[in-house]
């Protein structure tokens, strides 16, 4: 009996110790709103930027993007027709990831206030305007083998600029977003990018009593978002 119980120990912490290392790949991102700062590969480099939040955070095998965009791009030749959908790539054998993680763009609001007295220096310029910035993403995660989604979640964040506006390029966001990295626009996104790594730790890694937060949250995030729908 004793042997038994110490057996099942053992099988029980396997099992913990391969449901902490969950394989993701991330698809490039899509978007539902007017921001000005999306172009063709912010997608891409959105994609990109959450995946290595994911990778640093250590609870996560993160699937390399070339090997992911081949099979995507497998993916999309089937579903035009022109290849034989028996034979085609299964994205879960070929990409060795567990889930793949799809974010949308589904929020964003941004502010730009004068205040006067504003001075500039070699691209810096601080006070003459105060910016807010509201980006709000919905994540999808979607089991390779099954097809179902096993998560799902808007998460979001806010920043202000606080009458500082940095215009001097530093390094840090790569592609399309370099310039934006120091503005609020910037922060809004590393933020939201942040929120969304807490997130998927706690559901698909930790889980347990960290969801009650992530509940909570969702919980006012709809309520604001009815009262801010005015009906005639």
């Amino acid at each position: 009996m004793r042997r038994f119980s110490l057996l099942i120990s053992l099988l029980l912490m396997t099992s913990a110790a391969f449901a902490a290392d969950p394989a993701v790949g991330v698809a490039e991102f899509t978007n539902e709103t007017s921001a000005g700062w999306w172009s063709g590969g912010v997608g891409r480099d959105l994609a990109g930027m959450l995946s290595n939040e994911l990778s640093n955070s250590g609870k996560f095998r993160v699937v390399e993007r070339s090997k992911l965009d081949a099979v995507l791009g497998e993916q999309d030749l089937a579903e035009s027709g022109r290849i034989n959908k028996a034979t085609r790539a299964k994205v879960g054998k070929v990409t060795g990831a567990k889930y793949l993680i799809f974010g949308n763009v589904s929020a964003f609001e941004e502010n730009t206030k004068g205040t006067g007295g504003g001075v500039s220096f070699r691209g810096v310029s601080v006070g003459g305007k105060k910016q807010d910035a509201y980006l709000a993403i919905d994540l999808r995660v979607v089991d390779t083998t099954t097809g179902d989604v096993e998560f799902s979640r808007t998460v979001e964040a806010r920043s202000s600029g606080g009458g500082v506006n940095v215009g001097l390029y530093r390094g840090g966001f790569g592609g399309n977003l370099s310039k934006h990295q120091n503005t609020p626009v910037g922060k809004a996104i590393r933020g939201v990018l942040i929120e969304a790594v807490d997130y998927l730790t706690c559901a698909m890694v930790d889980q347990g009593d960290c969801m009650d937060e992530y509940d909570a949250k969702e919980k006012s995030r709809k309520e604001k978002t009815k009262k801010s729908i005015k009906l005639d």
